[in-house]
């Protein structure tokens, strides 16, 4: 597995409810508002400290866009289907494709909670990173950040240990980050997606 599989990738995604895209300026107003209305729930995500506006926005999609053009990661943007809502974002990131295996990044719309939602499009990616040939995936949530450490094992992710003073936090100090992983060949969980 190499950049070439990742630039392979499908451009659109389907799920039971969702569409999943790469991103594209169109999407800007969409994550401007998801993010907006999620600030309160995204204290651990460095780049979610201040609101978003379409000055801020459209470079993000732009970026995130050329990123994927490159090979460098898979960026997807969910919206459900029935009603054309942002749902969230779900990234690959990190790749080492000796291995191969990569990082999982996720941030949900929170008007979107409670739904699945988020799970569903998580899943999705996940596995269409499986169908290019990853054998793991990993989630590396902050500590204290449960909530994204619950989120990677309703996914099937396994708890494998703690990764101390790996990363900064939002603040810019060293933090530990627990390390969550799925390998290909692990069953499904049982709600996946």
């Amino acid at each position: 597995m190499d950049n070439s599989n990742l630039r392979q990738a499908s451009a659109l995604l389907h799920s039971a409810r969702l569409d999943l895209s790469f991103p594209t300026l169109e999407h800007a107003p969409l994550l401007m508002d998801g993010i907006n209305a999620s600030l309160g729930d995204l204290r651990y995500i460095s780049w979610a400290k201040d609101a978003f506006d379409l000055a801020r926005a459209q470079p993000a999609c732009r970026r995130d866009a050329e990123m994927v053009a490159a090979g460098e990661c898979l960026i997807y943007l969910a919206v459900e289907r029935s009603t054309g809502a942002f749902v969230g974002s779900v990234d690959l990131h990190s790749f080492d494709f000796d291995a191969p295996r990569c990082q999982i990044g996720y941030v949900g719309d929170s008007r979107r909670a409670g739904r699945g939602l988020m799970r569903e499009a998580a899943w999705a990616v996940m596995q269409h990173g499986f169908e290019l040939g990853l054998q793991r995936v990993e989630a590396w949530c902050e500590v204290g950040n449960h909530r994204s450490a619950h989120f990677a094992r309703c996914l099937g992710m396994q708890h494998e240990g703690i990764l101390r003073s790996v990363e900064r936090d939002r603040d810019g100090n060293l933090c530990d980050q627990v390390l969550l992983a799925r390998l290909r060949t692990d069953p499904p969980p049982l709600r996946a997606g």
